[in-house]
């Protein structure tokens, strides 16, 4: 396997915002991306022959801009040719690595999903996972030869978008985990917290595109949050260490081997619902079992179901009342709580509310770990293709 995105590198900050203003935004008119931009027709000029050259993008047919930009170059005497980028110039890994699974995708520049590809994960080994996702990535690059990087979202603390310095499910401390699949497969890597992955994806590509407060929450193995400002993430050590562990929701709550009594951790995550169902009855149970039990008026998975439910609108209500965000996105494999506790979880808010206060935008987003894995491979889109290094 060889880089492929060499020949779009390096870009000059200029050229680079205009194909990020495309690349999330476009088609776009050069009309329009001049507006956006604040340049010149011939500052754009210059700025985009370079990317149309080296295949980056590409002058698509009049009908695909915006009516007001076809307009407005037709008033000014020039014919409209939208720029869009070439989605499928090149093609890119992501990687969701969990306790016992990792989980790959292949995804357009665009980080529409193309392929899915699995495997099990039997040891924690890091010479081992690393020989797996090289092996993976193999295998992808016989039907997608233009792969251009990889992106690996790990959960815990990554440093230098390199090296995981701390991964409780893993029990890895320091290691250079770019460093050993780049020495395997040839291709350049970038490592990420999987939470800050997920919220750069939501960001550029999907619920809080356009917008400058954006929140992600998710729930799951924990609970993970992502603070964007400005239209860009806030990074921050706690995405990094365990979201919610401290953040105690019910001095009064249940005590869970993770978390401190009342935390959102132990009243939200899925270990530590399944564990008070368990903790009961003697029995364990999936939590799907527990939203099924609950959903059929079972008595004690629907109080602790409801006793989630009231603690996710809380923990919404207080990021609503002191972040104002624009829109909240609830995601991860536990956001089934919404279905059987959606009433719990809208009591919880309006009661941690003002009563003027507006209604928070919230969006769920029924989500799986391939949806983990197109987050890593937008982190490889910005910082392999894009530059964009900051975290």
């Amino acid at each position: 396997m060889t880089a492929l995105a060499d020949s779009w590198l390096p870009l000059s900050p200029g050229e680079r915002s205009v194909a990020i203003q495309v690349l999330v935004h476009g088609p776009l008119s050069r009309t329009e991306l001049a507006r956006r931009l604040g340049l010149s027709a011939g500052s754009l000029t210059r700025l985009t022959k370079p990317l149309i050259e080296s295949g980056l993008l590409i002058e698509t047919a009049e009908g695909a801009a915006p009516s007001e930009a076809r307009q407005a170059e037709a008033r000014q005497g020039r014919p409209s040719q939208p720029l869009d980028i070439v989605a499928e110039s090149r093609t890119f890994i992501g990687f969701k690595i969990t306790e016992d699974m990792v989980y790959g995708v292949v995804t357009t520049l665009r980080s529409d999903i193309i392929t899915r590809y699995d495997r099990p994960l039997t040891t924690h080994e890091p010479e081992c996972v690393a020989d797996l996702l090289a092996g993976m990535a193999a295998e992808l690059a016989r039907t997608h030869p233009s792969l251009a990087g990889i992106g690996i979202g790990v959960g815990g603390l990554v440093q230098r978008r390199a090296v995981v310095g701390e991964s409780p499910f893993l029990e890895w401390r320091d290691v250079p985990l770019a460093e050993l699949v780049e020495e395997r497969t040839g291709l350049p890597v970038v490592v990420e917290n999987d939470v800050a992955a997920l919220v750069e994806a939501e960001t550029w590509f999907g619920a809080g595109r356009g917008l400058d407060r954006f929140v992600v929450l998710t729930i799951g193995a924990g609970i993970g949050y992502g603070l964007v400002l400005g239209g860009k993430r806030v990074p921050c050590a706690e995405e990094d260490r365990g979201f919610g562990r401290h953040w105690i929701i019910d001095p009064t709550g249940p005590l869970t081997p993770d978390g401190e009594r009342g935390s959102a951790v132990s009243l939200l995550s899925i270990p530590s619902i399944r564990y008070q169902v368990q903790a009961a009855t003697g029995r364990g149970t999936t939590y799907e079992e527990v939203l099924a039990g609950a959903a059929a008026g079972e008595p004690l998975p629907a109080r602790v179901i409801d006793e989630a439910g009231r603690a996710l609108g809380t923990l919404v209500a207080q990021i609503a009342n002191f972040v104002m965000p624009q829109k909240i996105l609830l995601a991860g494999e536990g956001v089934g709580l919404m279905e059987v506790a959606g009433k719990a979880v809208d009591e919880a808010v309006r009661a941690g509310r003002h009563p003027l206060a507006a209604p928070v935008p919230l969006e769920t987003k029924v989500s799986d770990f391939h949806d983990w894995a197109q987050g890593a491979a937008v982190l490889a889109i910005q910082v392999l293709v894009l530059g964009t290094v900051e975290s």
